[in-house]
């Protein structure tokens, strides 16, 4: 495995970042590859979507980061969302991944999740690491934390569509692998 790769997945809502992500972090495993960080999945209830879970990859330990009943002074479109959720669950997944894990995984650096201090300045840390790191990113927002990541040269933007969801996790791998540069 190449040392110190980092890759930014962006699409748009619902393009398929998360389960790319995870099918990545399945190839990964299976090679004996220790993956830690967060992962967002979506919530959903009689088909539609209400909201998003934080979870750490490597403890499982979730809690809802966002929901449309939440009432709360952070709203990201018709979510309410919950920042000390963000920060139990996923800075302490994290940080806990820089310190452990050998590849860290962040999903999502999007508009819900850079309303935390905290989770802004954790991504910064492990962006700094010299450890391989895979970052789903929301594609529009014009975030100072999202536009950082996507001015460095160290990491690499790949954009999941419909048409290369399924390809993208070997894609990365290659890379992962440093046979693509």
């Amino acid at each position: 495995m190449a040392k110190g790769v980092k890759i930014g997945i962006t699409g748009l809502p619902s393009a398929g970042k998360t389960q790319a992500l995870i099918r990545v972090i399945e190839m990964l495993e299976n090679e004996e590859w220790v993956v830690g960080g967060m992962i967002t999945e979506p919530i959903t209830k009689k088909g539609k979507r209400v909201g998003f879970n934080v979870k750490d990859w490597m403890t499982k330990e979730e809690d809802v980061l966002a929901h449309v009943k939440f009432d709360s002074k952070i709203k990201v479109g018709k979510y309410g969302v919950d920042t000390d959720a963000l920060e139990r669950i996923g800075v302490k997944a994290i940080e806990k991944a820089t310190e452990e894990a050998e590849i860290i995984v962040i999903d999502e650096v999007g508009k819900m999740e850079v309303e935390s201090k905290k989770f802004v300045q954790v991504v910064k840390k492990a962006l700094e690491t010299d450890k391989s790191i895979i970052l789903t990113l929301h594609k529009k927002s014009r975030n100072p934390l999202l536009q950082d990541i996507r001015r460095r040269d160290d990491v690499r933007i790949l954009e999941v569509t419909p048409i290369n969801r399924m390809l993208l996790p070997y894609k990365i791998m290659k890379l992962m692998r440093g046979e693509m540069l």
